[in-house]
């Protein structure tokens, strides 16, 4: 199921021509400090930042991974931080950055995944983005990237809203996910998230399937984060007024459920050159496709 382009230089030609071509948004985002705006879980020895507080530093060792969640639960934005990965051979190492509505992997939570599977020294980095609504996943997709993830940080966002999730690298959209004009039980809508990340280990499938092992002699495994944004609708019980208006927020707004012309360019060129998996093309998973296969994202 894996497809390669032909050169390097084809991978860094065409990304300057997506880094150019891709539409900024002008929204303005907040940056936030962490203690004030989350709380970690990990010893303290897994977790550091820089001296200007600014730069964050998640490990994992054989005794223990490091992760981090928002204190605060939002419906609908835009969600945004800069990650430099774990270089070198990180097979088994998983470093995941997502939206959860439960503080734990609940049997009914909605969920926005982004996984980074890590890999053999040499061997391309892989993202795997996943959906749950009510407990059920199953919606993966698994693209290679452009450029080496290791080696400085790059931006991973999520749009969150009524009528569309798109997931972005750099800006560039590389996976969207519609709503329909209908009730049903494939998008997550209803349920206010908090935001996530961590390192931990997932040898158990994370790197051709389980076959290749975390090599601890290796460790400690440290992922790298800076930047967070968001311009979310921060829930407020019982229910926010900012989830309902389409003037105010931009992130809610006509232009935000749907790509752009200049978007859907990029998401063209990613879809025919680095999509390694689409478990809306798997009939062998899937004999019967979920009814959001049917959805157009360029709509």
């Amino acid at each position: 199921m894996e497809t390669r382009a032909s050169s390097m230089a084809t991978f860094l030609f065409i990304a300057a021509l997506i880094a150019s071509s891709c539409s900024s948004f002008t929204a303005a985002q907040s940056k936030v400090s962490f203690d004030d705006n989350f709380s970690k879980s990990c010893p303290e020895s897994h977790f550091k930042t820089s001296e200007d507080g600014q730069t964050w530093y998640l490990s994992l060792t054989k005794d223990s991974g490091c992760g981090f969640q928002t204190k605060e639960r939002y419906r609908f934005g835009w969600f945004s931080m800069k990650m430099q990965l774990v270089g070198g051979d990180s097979a088994g190492v998983v470093t995941a950055y997502y939206m959860c509505s439960e503080d734990g992997a609940g049997p009914t939570r909605d969920e926005l995944d982004i996984e980074f599977l890590g890999n053999r020294t040499g061997q391309p980095y892989l993202i795997q983005t996943n959906v749950y609504k009510n407990g059920t996943g199953g919606r993966e997709m698994r693209h290679m990237l452009w450029f080496d993830p290791t080696e400085d940080f790059h931006f991973y966002s999520i749009l969150w809203n009524d009528h569309q999730i798109v997931f972005f690298v750099d800006k560039v959209p590389i996976r969207v996910y519609k709503n329909a004009d209908y009730a049903n039980n494939f998008f997550p809508n209803e349920k206010p998230m908090y935001l996530f990340s961590s390192i931990w280990n997932a040898d158990d499938w994370a790197t051709r399937g389980g076959l290749e092992k975390t090599d601890w002699k290796k460790a400690p495994f440290v992922s790298s984060y800076t930047d967070f944004s968001l311009d979310g609708c921060q829930w407020q019980d019982p229910y926010p007024e900012c989830v309902s208006t389409t003037t105010e927020n931009w992130w809610d707004q006509y232009d935000a459920w749907h790509l752009s012309d200049d978007q859907k360019m990029d998401y063209a060129w990613i879809g025919r050159n680095l999509v390694i998996y689409d478990y809306c093309k798997d009939t062998e998973r899937y004999p019967t496709l979920p009814e959001e296969c049917s959805l157009s994202p360029w709509a």
